[in-house]
């Protein structure tokens, strides 16, 4: 039934299907690998028992996340040799090194120390044991440094050379890895990470304050994750606007998808807000735009020329509706937490962050929202860089393995069934454990006889009456 179907597209469906259930674990188990960091530093400093009972408690849900990326991961790296094989033989030489760095030093690191993080407090004391919870969270940054710099080498290629069998081969191994848009990539995607795990750990605080289960817990982790919110989201809609100029300098064809400028504007580009791109007419049918802000925004300036897609071949465009909506999901997405950030200020100055019921229902239903944008941020970098698997150089139809369409099919197939019901199932007790917090420990009684009120003590004996 699979005969007449592309191979390139079923092979780019299941890529994308297994590196969208993979790309949300490690997204969230770097922000919660960082934000123990913090918690353990917190308790050490203050002998506050509430953050090692939130430590306690998120460390078991970052241990389940981390364990989930891990072997979806595992998946994705076979079919490199199965469905991509000539895109393996071609840029092996560069990209092999890269993933060989990233288990060497970032995963040996994090599985080194992670059971010590995980079951050695007792045994190797705080000192210790706080180091190894620094190198686990350094570790998950480790290993992000390095995927991405194989991203963005395929984004944004140099420091190579190529061999006589067609092979790109490194020649500036520094060049490869600090490829141009690579210190870009970084830092949107680390930040993304933070406000990933951010708004989950707000989402979680919220929904125990509304619930009354353990104010004192709810409270510290929402109070915490709104601070990211009111920090980390600004400082990422900056980083974001950096790396579109750094994208319109070396991928100029993927902004104007995600802008939507089919044609070039010599006397200033509008914004488009809204549409429905139609890339047959070569247009944005019922187009909602800002006259020139595209400019003002993109060169800095209200008259700036902008050049449009009518300057790229036809069979060298991206596919431009699915780049122009996942780019604005994952912009609303933004605004929509800082909006959240810029609220819980605001409650913060009037005293009412831990009563304001509507700023907690909304922190509730924003939870999901970082990984939505993560998603929608991938859709865009990737679909953008269509149709080239390195940018530029090799075409994704010429980099795939002389598989047939069933057998790709299958194993696709075959894939949705098993993600669902493992990844399904890991997702339904990681929320089982977010909604099992325990209850706030009830106050010590104090020494000594208890006292019924309105009962007071007797004279003592040998006190003013005997006088």
């Amino acid at each position: 039934m699979f005969e007449h179907f592309d191979a390139v597209v079923l092979a780019r469906m299941q890529f994308a299907f297994t590196v969208s259930a993979h790309i949300i674990f490690p997204a969230f188990s770097i922000g919660t690998a960082s934000y123990l960091f913090v918690l353990e530093a917190l308790y050490l400093k203050t002998r506050r028992e509430v953050y090692l009972e939130l430590f306690n408690f998120w460390k078991t849900i970052f241990a389940v996340a981390f364990g989930m990326g891990v072997v979806s991961g595992i998946v994705m790296s076979y079919q490199f040799g199965t469905n991509w094989a000539v895109f393996s033989d071609k840029a092996g030489p560069v990209i092999g090194p890269l993933m060989g760095y990233e288990v060497l030093t970032a995963f040996f690191l994090e599985a080194g120390f992670l059971g010590v993080m995980l079951f050695g407090r007792e045994r190797v004391g705080p000192g210790l044991h706080f180091f190894a919870t620094g190198m686990v969270a350094l570790g998950t940054l480790i290993s992000a440094t390095w995927i991405l710099a194989v991203n963005s080498w395929m984004q944004t290629p140099a420091g190579f050379g190529m061999n006589d069998k067609g092979q790109f081969i490194p020649v500036d191994w520094w060049a490869v890895i600090f490829n141009p848009s690579f210190p870009y990539r970084l830092v949107h995607m680390v930040l993304a990470a933070y406000l990933t795990t951010a708004f989950v750990v707000g989402a979680v605080g919220a929904w125990h304050l509304l619930q009354r289960t353990a104010p004192l817990r709810a409270y510290a982790m929402f109070s915490m994750a709104m601070w990211m919110a009111a920090i980390v989201a600004p400082i990422q809609i900056l980083a974001g606007d950096a790396h579109g100029l750094n994208t319109l300098e070396h991928q100029p064809a993927k902004v104007m998808a995600m802008e939507g400028h089919f044609d070039s504007h010599p006397d200033g580009a509008p914004l488009i807000l809204f549409g429905l791109p139609n890339q047959a007419e070569k247009r944005v049918d019922y187009a909602i735009e800002i006259p020139k802000l595209s400019s003002l925004i993109l060169k800095h300036g209200l008259n700036e020329p902008l050049a449009g897609l009518d300057t790229i071949p036809d069979d060298k465009e991206p596919p431009v509706a699915i780049v122009f909506w996942s780019f604005r999901i994952m912009v609303a997405i933004g605004f929509a937490m800082l909006g959240i950030g810029v609220w819980s200020l605001f409650c913060r100055y009037r005293g009412t962050l831990n009563s304001n019921i509507w700023l907690q229902r909304a922190a509730v239903a924003m939870g999901p929202a970082g990984f939505a944008a993560v998603l929608a941020g991938w859709v865009t970098t990737e679909v953008g860089r269509q149709p080239y698997t390195i940018y530029g150089h090799l075409l994704t139809s010429q980099s795939h393995s002389p598989i047939a369409a069933p057998a790709i099919a299958t194993s696709l197939i075959a894939f949705v069934i098993v993600y669902f019901f493992v990844f399904g199932a890991g997702t339904f007790y990681i929320l089982r454990l977010m909604a099992r917090l325990p209850r706030d420990p009830t106050p010590e009684l104090q020494e000594g006889p208890i006292r019924t009120q309105g009962i007071t003590p007797g004279p003592t004996q040998g006190g003013s009456h005997a006088h």
